[in-house]
Order: C-alpha cells, then sequence, then structure tokens
C-alpha cells in the first residue's frame, strides 16, 4: 500500500510537470533544446519504472511524455542537419537503439551508433582497404621499380636522371622546390628540353618533354615512360609522406627509379611486390670517406669549406653573425628561406664570396657543395612534438654533406663540444628501418554524404588501416582550415581544393590572407584577388611577404581566377634580392660565440 501511495505521487508530481515543460520547450531555440529532452527522457523512464503500479490515467500521461520526446528530439535533429548540411532522419536514428536513445538522447545516438555504421558502411564501399587499389589505371601497368638506395651524396639521383634523360621523356619528383629547379635547369643546360612545376611556378618549355615538378604536384592522370621518385624515405613522414605514397602506388609509368634511403630498403619492397611490381634493387656506398674529428671546433677558427648546423634559423643567424664579426663571411641556409636566397647564398659558398656556410638540416636534402668539415653546434632538434636527439639516419644525412670528389678526398665531421663518441656511434649504428608509410585522405570522401567534410576527415583519420605497413597521415592541418572556413558553408569539392593549398596555416597573418581571398571569391564573388601590399624591410616580414605573394599566386591558379604573373615573378626576384641583402649586410660584431 504504501509503494502504490508513492507512485501515485510520484505519478502526480510528473503529470503535472508536463505543461511547464512544454511550454518552456516550445519557446527555447533548437540548439537549447537538448536540456529539455534530457528532462522528458528522466520522466519517461520514471514512468517506465511504475508500470506494474501504473496509476489512472498512465497511458496517456505516458503517451504525452513520448510525443514530446520525438518532437524535441526531431527538432534538434533538425536544427543539427540545418548547421551541417546533413539529412538525417528521425526514425531510421533511434531504429534498434530506443533504449540507448532514452539513456543519452537522440544526437548521442547518431553520434555513437547510427553515423558509425553507415559511414563503415560507406567508407567500406567508397575507400579501398588496400591503398594500392585506388589506383586501378597504375595496377593496369607491369611496372618495374629500380631502387636507388644508399647513402647521402653517393650519385643516387644523379644515375637515376641519366636515364630520365636518356630515355628523352618522363617526370623527375623532387622533395623540395629549389632541387626541382635545379634539376629543371640541369637537364635544360645538357639539351634535354623539361618544363617546370612546382606550387609556385609554371615554366613550360617548348617541345619538352621532360618535366621537374615537386611531389604533391604528380600528374597521375598523365602515362610518363620514366619517372624518378627522389629522397623516397620521405615516405614515412606524418604530414609529407602521403605524397610520395600517392606517386609510388599511383604513377601510371613502366619504369620508375627510386632514390632514398637504405633504411626504406624493406617498406618498399613491401610495397612493390603488393602491387605486383618487379624491381631491382642498387646500393650506393661512398666514394669518400668520412671522418670524425676528436676535438671540439673553435667556432672562431673556422676554415674555407666549413658548414655549421644548427636547428632553428634564430640561431642560424646567431652564428652566422658571429663569424662575420670575426671577419668570416658566412652563407646562411634555413628553411624560410625562398628557393631563390638558397641559390644565391649557395653561388656566395662556392664562389668563395662566403668561405663558411652556416645552415639548418634543410642542408641534408638539397644541392651538393663542396663542403670540407660539417661542424654540429647542436645534436638535439624540435621535430615538431618535442625536443630530441638527432638519430642515426638524420645525422647520416646531414654529414654526408662533407666531402666532395676531386674536391675534398675526406668529408669530416666534428662538434662545437665533446661529442666525438656521439658522432661515431650514430654514424656507425644501423638505421632503423622505415616500418610505416603514411597515406593521405583520398577525394573518394567526397562521395560520401552522410556528414559535413570536417567530420568525415576527423574519423577517416581515426580508421585503423587494414595492412600495418601503411598509417594516416596528420591531418591537423587540414581540420585546422575546414574549421575556419565552416561559417562560409562552401561546396565540399571547394572545401577540398582549399584544404590542398600549399600556406602555412599556423601563420596568423597567411590564415587571415587566405580568409580574405575565400571572402573575396565565394562570398563577395570577386573576378580577381587583390595582390599583397610590401609595407615593411625587415627579413622576417620580407620572408612572410614572400609567402604572401605565393599564396596570392596559389589561390588564383587553384580556382581559375586571372592574376599578374609577371608581376608575381618580378616581386619574388625582387623580394629575395632584398632578402639576400639583409643576410649580407655588415653584421653588428658579436665577442662572445653563441652558447653550444
Amino acid at each position: 500500500m504504501k509503494v502504490q501511495k508513492k507512485v501515485e505521487l510520484e505519478f502526480a508530481a510528473i503529470r503535472g510537470q508536463y505543461a511547464k515543460i512544454r511550454s518552456i520547450a516550445s519557446h527555447t531555440k533548437a540548439r537549447h533544446l537538448w536540456q529539455q529532452e534530457a528532462a522528458v527522457r528522466e520522466r519517461i523512464k520514471a514512468l517506465q519504472r511504475m508500470r506494474t503500479h501504473a496509476p489512472h490515467g498512465y497511458d496517456r500521461v505516458y503517451a504525452d511524455y513520448a510525443a514530446l520526446l520525438e518532437e524535441l528530439s526531431r527538432r534538434i535533429l533538425d536544427s543539427y542537419n540545418e548547421q551541417r548540411g546533413t539529412s538525417f532522419r528521425f526514425e531510421e536514428v533511434v531504429k534498434g537503439h530506443f533504449k540507448a536513445y532514452l539513456s543519452s538522447g537522440v544526437l548521442s545516438v547518431l553520434m555513437a551508433s547510427h553515423i558509425p555504421h553507415l559511414l563503415s558502411d560507406a567508407f567500406n564501399r567508397c575507400l579501398p582497404a588496400n591503398p594500392k587499389d585506388e589506383y586501378p589505371a597504375a595496377r593496369a601497368v607491369r611496372r618495374h621499380i629500380v631502387l636507388h638506395l644508399g647513402e647521402t651524396n653517393t650519385g643516387k639521383t644523379y644515375q637515376a636522371i641519366r636515364r630520365l634523360i636518356q630515355r628523352g621523356e618522363g617526370v623527375y619528383l623532387a622533395p623540395l622546390r629549389v632541387l626541382a629547379l635545379e634539376n629543371f635547369e640541369s637537364m635544360n643546360v645538357v639539351g634535354a628540353r623539361c618544363s617546370l612545376l612546382t606550387g609556385e611556378e609554371e615554366i613550360c618549355v617548348d617541345g619538352a618533354r621532360l618535366i621537374s615538378c615537386t611531389v604533391e604536384k604528380l600528374n597521375l592522370e598523365r602515362r610518363y615512360p620514366v619517372a624518378v621518385i627522389d629522397e623516397v624515405q620521405m615516405l614515412k613522414d606524418s604530414q609529407r609522406g602521403a605524397a610520395w605514397v600517392r606517386a609510388l602506388l599511383g604513377l601510371n609509368c613502366p619504369e620508375i627509379h627510386v632514390c632514398g634511403a637504405l633504411n626504406a630498403r624493406e617498406q618498399l619492397i613491401r610495397m612493390v611486390e603488393d602491387c605486383g611490381d618487379t624491381y631491382e634493387f642498387h646500393e650506393y656506398t661512398r666514394a669518400v670517406p668520412l671522418s670524425v674529428e676528436g676535438r671540439p671546433v673553435d667556432l672562431a677558427k673556422v676554415r674555407a669549406g666549413d658548414a655549421l648546423i644548427a636547428f632553428s634559423k634564430k640561431r642560424v643567424i646567431a652564428l652566422a653573425e658571429y663569424l662575420e664579426g670575426r671577419g668570416i663571411p658566412a652563407a646562411v641556409i634555413y628553411g624560410d628561406l625562398p628557393p631563390e636566397v638558397r641559390r644565391m647564398q649557395y653561388s656566395a659558398f662556392l664562389s668563395g664570396e662566403k668561405r663558411v656556410l652556416v645552415s639548418t638540416d634543410a642542408i641534408g636534402m638539397g644541392v651538393n657543395l663542396p663542403i670540407r668539415r660539417i661542424v654540429f653546434t647542436e645534436l638535439a632538434k624540435f621535430d615538431g612534438e618535442e625536443v630530441r636527439m638527432l638519430s642515426s639516419q638524420e645525422v647520416k644525412q646531414i654529414a654526408g654533406r662533407a666531402g666532395r670528389l676531386g674536391i675534398y678526398d675526406v668529408g669530416y665531421v666534428a662538434a662545437a663540444f665533446e661529442a666525438q663518441a656521439f658522432l661515431e656511434a650514430q654514424l656507425d649504428a644501423e638505421d632503423a628501418p622505415v616500418e610505416q608509410a603514411f597515406v593521405g585522405p583520398s577525394e573518394a570522401l567526397l562521395s560520401i554524404g552522410i556528414l559535413p567534410l570536417r567530420e568525415k576527415l576527423a574519423l577517416w583519420s581515426t580508421r585503423e588501416e587494414a595492412l600495418p605497413h601503411y598509417r594516416k597521415m596528420d591531418v591537423r592541418d587540414q581540420l585546422l582550415v575546414l574549421d575556419r572556413i565552416a561559417p562560409y558553408r562552401l561546396p565540399e569539392k571547394v572545401q577540398w581544393q582549399l584544404i590542398m593549398l600549399p600556406f602555412d596555416v599556423h601563420s596568423e597573418e597567411r590564415m587571415s590572407q587566405f580568409l580574405n581571398y575565400v571572402e573575396a571569391r565565394f562570398i563577395r564573388r570577386e573576378k580577381a584577388l587583390l595582390k599583397p601590399v610590401m609595407e615593411q624591410q625587415d627579413l622576417s616580414y620580407l620572408e612572410g611577404y614572400y609567402q604572401a605573394v605565393n599564396l596570392y599566386y596559389a589561390f588564383s591558379r587553384a580556382f581559375s581566377l586571372p592574376f599578374d604573373e609577371a608581376w608575381v615573378y618580378e616581386v619574388r626576384r625582387d623580394v629575395s634580392h632584398r632578402i639576400n641583402r639583409q643576410l649580407n649586410k655588415t653584421r653588428t660584431l658579436i665577442r662572445k660565440a653563441p652558447s653550444t
């Protein structure tokens, strides 16, 4: 009797609350209805608990709350669909999940059960489990892969490009614009007509059947008789590696030459055999030995042909200022420098105008220079995640730039502090093998409706790869761009093009410029973009301005907007010379060497 009385009191309270909850809900915006939905779900669960002692009028009250819950849930789902451009239906979302729906609400069921199920089916249907199967044209070709693997500065790329020139038609894929430019020029110098294609320029040479381009610009729609993929060990890079994987798996080409570090061999063979391709392997060893010096180098006494290595722009500039202040002219190389400036600095070092080179590890993947001795001023670097000691492959990649056959028949390696044991151990160590290659998202994501691109890309990134030697690339930068352009509600095809644009998404200046261009093109429907305006002359500003011009070029090209191409090339040349003059100007004497 007490139980029945308690049930009746609770039931009366729930029945009396219905009108108030309904009234509040009717005046609440859909995006805030989750609180009312939760309140109604709690009342329904309470009503279900009292079913065995159902008071008079129970069925009507239960039906009222059930109808109210459905009404609120439909409004919440409609709001979700409107905000994200989706079309989920209430009946389909809760079907088979009513218990979970009562427990946590319609959006929780949508996120936890309905979307994953739909996406799993769609992903399995649209995206092959094996990355090689994304490239049916390449799978239809009998491909032969020539692996040129070994130490730095051993002629791997030279041999591969010689074959490319011999064939007279094909493509060279470079890791950096400066290398694409160098090989473009070297092929044209020997009479092999070659065009250049990078994210920053296109130079079409009349009659050219050869192309030198950065790996990201590879056109997979075209068939090539011969291809060269340089620095293939980069396929292990979490942000850029997918471009090398795409090239290796997707090239529609019967003869592919692959150049890179030896520790990528087993990974490459796994990928090549999985594709059903044949291969041959050539190992390259140094003709010029390396010798580690036992004593620390006094930076005030470096000699002509030395290259000092640091791992930040700030420290490179500080070292160059220190050397210049002591009468030792120094060329400088770091990642932010435009390719034209790098070449000016390389030329100054080659000519002897600058007796010493100061560089970041960018020197490890670049043109071959006559370097007598590599001097490490640091042995740890920030890799984007943490500060860590250099790996054996990194030490070898950098140290391997020392020595040049016929000029310096021994390459010397040293440090500005006691580091002989570390350097010798790393040079003698067997490099950790590359065990996984990074794959990128496929444009097939656009064919999956269900969710906005951002959510699909995020879910794609969390899916396990079917094969253990592949893993998903880091898509944080792409997700950041999608977040910033979300308010514009652009078509997915446009969003995809925008996340593929090459620019520094972590620079507020570049992101602001990018968003201004998005508004100009897609909101204001302007027919052309405004050219960036140079406002300052200091080094950092000029480097940023150079990137602003590149973004103007890349955005205009990507969306077929008219732009002043001649102005782009002229301004980049002018800015490059300004930067070079900044680097070469007389520096303040620094009496104390930068700490090591």
